[in-house]
Order: C-alpha cells, then sequence, then structure tokens
C-alpha cells in the first residue's frame, strides 16, 4: 500500500444530469429524456412479518421513485414497494435473518467521495442524480471502464452486448484517458488508490487493449485489472502457445495486474460458456507470470448452484494461478415474471448456505464477513498515519467474503480440507480490539506508539498457533503491516490463501436506494460521470444505455450483424478437436470430474455429430 498523497490537475466541473419539479400536485423527475413520477404509500407491515426497516426502491416497470418496506417472514427478508400505476411488488431481499442480523453489526460510516467534490448537481432524489453527486458516502474503490459492448459471445444473462444494443459503444484512447483523470481527482489531498476494471462486452475483441492498458497506467492508474470470459486467450493459445503466452504477457507488462474471469461451472452442461477454454486460459496465464486470476462464477438458483463446492476445489486445484473466488447471485436485469424470480433468485445468505453444504461444514457461514470489516480496519490504519487510505464501507447486504487455506489434497492436487481463516484467527476480537484503539486514538486517550505497542503485544490473544496453517505466520504479517509499515506482506497473504468473495448487484425487484448510496463498485463515462454500478445496470435506460448510445461509434439493428462487424462469434466447433486431445483440458479436470480410470476415448460423445464429452452425474447428484 502507497503512502503517496495524490494531486491531480484535472477539469473539475458539474454536471445537470437531472431536475425534480410538481406538477398537478405532484412531484416529477426529468431526466435521460424522460418524465419519472415519485412517491407512493408506504406498504402494509402484515400479520406474521416483523418490520426490519424502511427505504426507499423503484418501480420495475416505470421506474417511480417509491417507498418501501423490508420485513422478516419465516427467517427470510423481503422488499415490498407499491406503484399506484403498475401495483404491489415483493421480492426476496436476504435469505437468512439471523446472518442478516450478524452482518449489520459491522455496518460503517463512508468518508464520501475523497478529494474530488461532487461530479453532479443534486437535482434528484437519489438514484436520479448519479455521477457522483454530493450525497453518494463512499469513495469509488474499483472503476469500470466499458472499453467496447462487442462480445465473441452472446450470452442470454448478460446485461449487455452490441447486437442486443443496436449499436457499438467503443470510446477512443482519448476518452479513456478523460475518464482516468476523471476518476484520480477522487485522490486529491488523500492516499486512495485509483483501481479499474477494464470491462465490456468482451475487452480482448478490441485490437488496441494493450495500448488501452498503457494508456491507463500514464494517466497514473495504480492497479488495472481485465474482466474476460478468457475464450480470446484460450483461443491464441490453442493456436500457437508462444503467441498465447505473449499475448498475456504485453498485457502484463502493459500494466494489467489482476484477471477476472468468468467461470460458471466445472461442468460442460452447466458452464456452457468457457468449460472447454478456461483451463488453456489459466496455463497462458500461468506461463506468462500473471498468476493472479479470480474466477467469476454468475450464480442462478436451480442453474448452477449445486457446483459452488466444486469451483472452490477446482479454484485451490488451481492456486498456483488462482487467487479467488468472486461468487455472482444473479442481478435479474429487464422485466422478469415472478415465477421466473422465484426459480433463479438466490442470494448471499442462500450461496453461503450452498458453500457449506458442498464442502461438508468446512467452510461455514460463519467463516464469512461483510466488507466494512476492512473499513475499519483501514480507519484504524488511518488513525495511526494520520492518511486518509480507502475506505471500503459497502452495505452489508453488498458483499460477503473470507480467506481460506489449503489443507491437504488429493493424488489429483484437489483439496480435500479448507481452512478458512476464522479456524485460527479471531477476526471479530482483532476488529474490536482495532476499532477500540481507534476510539482512543482519535480521543486522544492513546498515543500511537503506545497503540502499536499494545497491538504487538495483544496479537497472540488473536492467533491459534497450534490451528494454524504451516505455510503463513500471521503474527509476522501483522507485525510487518503495522511495525513496519511494509504492506507488501499482505501480497504474501493472499498468494497463500484463497480469497472467497461474493456481490449480489441490486436489480429492478430488490432495488434498494440505501445501499446505492454506499456503493464503491462504479462505471466511468465519457461525459465524465463515475456513475454506481447499481444504477448503471438495473436504471439502464437512464444511465448505462442512454450514455453509450449518445457516444456510440456506429449504429447496427438489432441482433444483425451489418457494416461493421461486432465482433466474430466464436465458433467451438472449430476447436473442439484440439480441445479434447489436449491433456491440458483433462488434467484441468482431473479429480473434478474426470478420474484416472477414465481414458479421453471413453469420455468422448461423438453421437450428436459433433465432437463433446459425456454426461455424467456431479458430487451432489446433479447432471452434468
Amino acid at each position: 500500500m502507497s503512502t503517496k498523497v495524490v494531486q491531480v490537475q484535472a477539469p473539475k466541473m458539474t454536471l445537470n444530469v437531472s431536475r425534480m419539479f410538481y406538477k398537478g400536485g405532484s412531484a416529477w423527475i426529468e431526466i435521460a429524456g424522460r418524465t419519472i413520477p415519485v412517491g407512493g404509500r408506504i406498504p402494509e407491515v402484515r400479520g406474521g412479518e416483523r418490520l426490519v426497516r424502511y427505504t426507499s426502491s423503484i418501480c420495475p416497470e416505470c421506474f417511480r421513485l417509491l417507498p418501501a418496506v423490508i420485513v422478516e417472514r419465516e427467517g427470510k427478508l423481503y422488499i415490498r414497494k407499491e406503484c399506484p400505476d403498475h401495483g404491489l411488488v415483493e421480492d426476496l431481499y436476504f435469505g437468512d435473518y439471523d446472518m442478516y442480523v450478524r452482518l449489520m453489526r459491522w455496518e460503517e460510516t463512508g468518508k464520501g467521495i475523497g478529494g474530488a467534490g461532487a461530479y453532479t448537481s443534486i437535482g434528484a432524489p437519489c438514484p436520479y442524480s448519479c455521477g457522483l453527486c454530493a450525497m453518494h458516502e463512499n469513495h469509488t474503490a474499483l472503476a469500470n471502464i466499458v472499453v467496447t459492448n462487442r462480445c465473441d459471445l452472446s450470452c442470454y444473462y448478460c446485461f449487455f452486448y452490441s447486437e442486443r444494443a443496436g449499436y457499438i459503444y467503443e470510446p477512443s484512447l482519448e476518452q479513456i484517458r478523460f475518464m482516468a483523470r476523471q476518476l484520480r481527482r477522487q485522490g486529491n489531498g488523500t492516499s486512495i488508490h485509483s483501481c479499474v476494471q477494464i470491462t465490456g462486452g468482451e475487452p480482448t475483441v478490441r485490437e488496441d487493449l494493450v495500448d488501452v492498458v498503457r494508456a491507463l497506467k500514464e494517466e497514473g492508474i495504480d492497479y488495472i485489472q481485465l474482466n474476460t470470459n478468457g475464450i480470446n486467450v484460450a483461443r491464441r493459445f490453442i493456436d500457437d502457445p508462444d503467441a498465447g503466452v505473449g499475448y498475456v504477457r504485453a498485457l502484463r507488462d502493459a500494466g494489467v495486474s489482476v484477471i477476472y474471469m468468468s467461470f460458471d461451472g466445472v461442468t460442460p452442461r452447466v458452464n456452457w460458456k468457457n468449460h472447454y477454454e478456461a483451463p488453456f486460459a489459466l496455463e497462458a496465464f500461468r506461463r506468462a507470470r500473471l498468476p493472479n486470476v479470480v474466477l467469476v462464477p454468475t450464480v442462478l438458483r436451480t442453474v448452477n448452484d449445486h457446483e459452488v463446492g466444486d469451483i472452490i476445489r477446482f479454484a485451490g486445484k488451481h492456486i498456483s494461478v488462482v487467487r479467488g473466488v468472486n461468487f455472482q447471485p444473479v442481478s435479474l436485469t429487464g422485466r422478469v415474471s415472478k415465477a421466473e424470480r422465484e426459480r433463479f433468485r438466490i442470494t448471499i445468505a442462500d450461496l453461503v448456505a450452498r458453500v457449506e453444504e458442498q464442502t461438508e461444514g468446512q467452510i461455514p457461514k460463519e467463516a464469512w464477513y461483510p466488507v466494512p470489516v476492512i473499513a475499519k480496519f483501514v480507519k484504524f490504519i488511518d488513525s495511526m498515519t494520520g492518511r486518509y487510505y480507502d475506505t471500503l464501507s459497502n452495505h452489508p447486504m453488498c458483499g460477503v467474503a473470507t480467506y481460506v487455506f489449503i489443507g491437504d489434497v488429493d493424488k489429483y492436487g484437489v483439496p480435500r480440507r479448507f481452512i478458512p481463516i476464522t479456524e485460527f484467527f479471531d477476526v471479530e476480537g482483532f476488529i474490536e480490539f482495532l476499532e477500540e484503539s481507534r476510539f482512543k486514538l482519535e480521543s486522544r486517550k492513546l498515543g500511537k506508539r503506545m497503540a502499536l505497542a499494545k497491538l504487538l503485544w495483544n496479537m497472540r490473544k488473536f492467533v491459534d498457533l497450534a490451528r494454524m496453517p504451516r505455510n503463513i505466520n500471521m503474527l509476522k504479517i501483522v507485525f510487518e503491516v503495522f511495525a513496519r509499515g511494509n504492506y507488501e506482506a499482505i501480497k504474501e497473504f493472499h498468494y497463500k490463501s484463497l480469497f472467497l468473495g461474493t456481490m449480489h448487484t441490486g436489480d429492478r425487484y430488490n432495488y434498494d436506494v440505501t445501499r446505492v448510496r454506499r456503493c464503491n463498485i462504479h462505471y466511468l463515462t465519457p461525459d465524465g460521470r463515475i456513475i454506481p454500478f447499481c444504477s448503471f445496470n438495473v436504471l439502464e435506460e437512464l444511465y448505462r444505455d442512454y450514455t453509450q448510445k449518445a457516444y456510440k461509434k456506429l449504429e447496427l439493428k438489432p441482433l444483425e450483424l451489418k457494416g461493421f462487424n461486432p465482433g466474430e462469434k466464436y465458433k467451438r466447433r472449430n476447436y473442439i478437436e484440439k480441445i479434447l486431445s489436449n491433456p491440458i483440458y483433462w488434467n484441468a479436470y482431473r479429480g473434478i470430474i474426470y478420474f484416472k480410470d477414465e481414458t479421453p476415448k471413453e469420455l468422448i460423445d461423438e453421437s450428436g455429430g459433433e465432437l463433446t464429452v459425456k454426461l455424467r452425474v456431479t458430487r451432489f447428484g446433479q447432471v452434468a
């Protein structure tokens, strides 16, 4: 963690994106060429329900701003709102009330949007002035830059891709530089880092992607993460291993430090997207010495939630290149029927329960903590150093995480035992100690040297040395971080552990404005705005689609490929024979779904006129 204080010279401007007005005794919001009504009656709390809290939400049909209630019923939380025009809407908010109560204990306030000042004026209530306005409570932790909406796939659950949008959106290098400068304004007078995720569409369809990365580094972006399905990397590697590795190395040398790779399951039926290609992408990243891959499964109930345990085992088997798994419960974008929502909806609590079940209790729900735990850790460092570092004070319902270590493995290298950090480290006791010390530091009841001495003296209370994995020394890491200011020690921790996280973005049905105001995953746009994730992708007609269409590169007829090619769609049939004849594929899944007594020849199925692998039964009895 750098101790530099950032000063960025960038044009400061405040955009007007909306206005609120009254007509006929009612309030209205004017935004993105639309007029949206405001208000409705507060829904009733019914018999057998417990009121948890009030909030604001939106109508999934007309985007009307509505009062909403979150209630507990039979151990689960539901959000309810009622639009005067489109009626009552209720949806599952969180799947475990007891877990909700435990996570909310760690709620933490934000510090605003850093040194930038507001990017947009407050013309209307949240979430209709996004970009960021002065009401927003968090700076940007990770900024998404959509470098293209072209993609080599057309996934049914995707937020967007060019054929569906009807146009090509692909910002120029100069526009990308401008967006980076807008982000870096937040660092003025602080030690906040600028972290960017290059996303799409599929970023690797841009031929100048290396130039994009280089431009971001030249603008002072500290960390760059590449979001990809890995198919283009795999295809290059399959065609020519040296060329595939060279492509990844060029991205790494330009400045990419983390790969955020889609991976929805371990079996070909569930992960039809990149099951066959993922092993080759991982091999390219490994050989190019970019061993910082985070697997990103989009999780849908009844579709792939039975494979979350095997996804973690797959990550553990490949821990030499995979740093973690970040599960994303599906955000049900667009208009979705109640029956479909009930079928596909899975919340963070449900996902954590699946992990506990499918790891045979090795990773229990008690091992997971919400994101703002990090804010408590960082605020102590702020008090010790007098600086303002990255503070992740999201709403606790936005995401949870844990770290696990691998105990022992089977003959295929697949973990048989996971050791969560909570098994040998008292996370709650440690954070409570830091928080108590911070309050004393801020009230001048404790000096910095004494605070540090007390921390180091008390560390053994929080670490169970007998249970601590042999490859990690928590006492040494804490000493290096707090006593010497050596934040490289945190990297050692990351390389010896496996990160597990889950971020649940909202949608039109479970939308909670309280969460949106504290979002720190944002999107940069060419007009200079920085827009929260759940505004950008949920109110897409007001933000994502409206902005990107204004900066479109070329018009397309929806779902047609005419004129400028939106990106050649990947054709697996051109590669499947090479894939199934290569041991890289079989070895990647050996011990997960393939075993030693099975040979590739026995597993290949040619009955459908196209090479594939035979269906099989997974650990939890689901057809693979």
